[in-house]
C-alpha cells in the first residue's frame, strides 16, 4: 500500500494506523464467507483513504500522470529517473474545479 501515490498524504495526515487497519480488514474481507458488514467497512476505508474514485474526489486529490524524465545528451545511456509517489500526488485547493 505504501507504494501508492496516496501514501504521501497518509503520511502527512498521520494515517499509518488507518492504513494498517484497512490492510487487516481487507485480508479478512477476502476470505470465503466474509460478512457483508466487513465488506462495507472495507469500502468505507477505500473511500476515506482515497483508494477509490469517490474517495479521490471527496479528498480532492489528483494523481499527476507520469512525466518522462529528460535525458541529457552528455549523460550517455542511463536509466531514466522514475518519479516517486510523492511527485505524482497533487493536492487541489478547495477553490479549484472538482
Amino acid at each position: 500500500m505504501w507504494a501508492r501515490p496516496q501514501a504521501v498524504m497518509w503520511e502527512r495526515l498521520g494515517q499509518e494506523i488507518e492504513v494498517a487497519m484497512f490492510c487487516r480488514k481487507l485480508a479478512e474481507a477476502e476470505l470465503p464467507k466474509a460478512s457483508v458488514e466487513l465488506q462495507k467497512v472495507v469500502r468505507q476505508y477505500l473511500d476515506s483513504l482515497g483508494l477509490s474514485v469517490q474517495g479521490m474526489l471527496r479528498n480532492r486529490w489528483r494523481i499527476a500522470p507520469p512525466v518522462e524524465a529528460a535525458v541529457e545528451p552528455d549523460a550517455g545511456p542511463s536509466e531514466p529517473r522514475r518519479r516517486s509517489a510523492r511527485d505524482r500526488l497533487k493536492v487541489v485547493p478547495s477553490g479549484e474545479g472538482a
